[in-house]
Parts: structure tokens; sequence; C-alpha cells
């Protein structure tokens, strides 16, 4: 996952004559290197279209790495949910994080610090979600009574925190299977139709969401 396939490892394949898929490049693919990544920007629209439909107004993004594929059209899918929505987009109420749980923790404390808090924070991704659960702790803050929160990828772990995340679901078993049967055509000389698949990712409502209550 988040691939990174360099210029000088993309060549030594090619020379060696090995058939290779990339999923969820980290940057722009190669138009002829076959990639299988998720529907990112459509994910973060649903997820930010999701808390503004319960009536946030002030809602706040953790994404991660800037410098990721996947990161920027999370962060593009809200632009355009709040843009849509008549929103402005505040810059103390989008962060970057890098994936893992710490990250996540800092970001969410730092906005939940701020003198007009975000009454809900999507997450780029479930980790990063565990965080702002243990941010909005020490802050002394429930969810989602007072913080709603959503996260990215639907690991297993989504659905066994108290109280379960609401979160997009990305379909990981879907693009390995697909990349699998990608790379096993190539190996028996049949072209992909195409080289760039993108997987449709789904919102998952559980008990992390609630109307903001100020």
């Amino acid at each position: 996952m988040f691939s990174d396939l360099s210029e000088m490892m993309h060549a030594q394949l090619r020379a060696s004559g090995i058939p290779f898929v990339v999923i969820d490049p980290t940057g722009e693919p190669l138009h002829d290197t076959p990639s299988v990544g998720a529907t990112n920007w459509s994910g973060g629209l649903a997820a930010t279209r999701h808390l503004l439909g319960l009536g946030h107004r002030r809602v706040g993004i953790i994404t991660g790495p800037i410098d990721i594929l996947c990161s920027r059209a999370r962060l593009d899918g809200y632009r355009a949910a709040m843009d849509a929505a008549g929103l402005k987009v505040d810059p103390d109420l989008v962060a970057y994080g890098d994936f893992h749980v710490q990250s996540g923790i800092e970001r969410a404390r730092a906005m939940l610090r701020l003198p007009d808090p975000p009454t809900a924070i999507f997450a780029g991704n479930d980790l990063m979600a565990l965080g702002v659960y243990q941010a909005a702790r020490k802050e002394h803050l429930r969810i989602p009574d007072e913080l709603s929160v959503v996260g990215f990828d639907d690991l297993p772990v989504a659905g066994w925190v108290g109280p379960p995340l609401t979160t997009i679901r990305q379909p990981l078993t879907e693009m390995a299977v697909t990349a699998a049967r990608l790379v096993l055509g190539l190996a028996h000389g049949t072209a992909p139709a195409q080289t760039r698949v993108e997987l449709a990712t789904e919102l998952v409502l559980r008990e992390s969401t609630a109307p903001p209550n100020r």
C-alpha cells in the first residue's frame, strides 16, 4: 500500500521483464504503469457531506502528508463539499498528519484548543481518527455528543472502539484482488483494458457522529 515506485525500480522491472502493478501509488501514477486505487476524492466528499448534513459548520480535517496523492484527493473532496455548502474553509481547521495515531492526537488537540474549535473532525485514516478519540478524552469531550469524528479505511478496529467509528470504507481486499488479476494477466501476455483502476469507497455509518450540540 502507498507504493512509491521510483524511476530506477520501474526501469529495473521493465528491463527484467517482470510484470508489476502498483497499489495506491503515493504520487501521480505513470501512464504506462498499471495501478489500482480507490475513489479518495469521492470518499472525502462523502465524509464531509455527512457531517454537514448533520448540521456541523465548523468541520476540521486531518489529512495525510501533502505529497501523497490520496491525501490530496481526500482534502480536495473535503474542500469541494465545504464549497458546495457555501462555507469558507478555515485554515486553522486544516492539518496534515502522517497516518499514525500520534499525529492524530497532536493535530486534534491543537484544533480543539482553538478559541472557536471544530464540532466535527474528518480524519484521513482510521488510525488518525483513533488519535482524535484520544485527544477528545484529554480535552474532556464526549464523542459524539460534543465532537463528531469520521475516519477513512474501515479497518476492523473501527467497529471495536467506543463509540464505533463512522468511516469511509476503502475496499482494500478488492483492490488487492484486482491488482493480482491484472498482474497475472500481464504474466500471460494479456494487456489490461485500462492502466488505472479505481474502486468505489463507501460511507459506513456507526456511532461517532451526531448533530452538534452548540
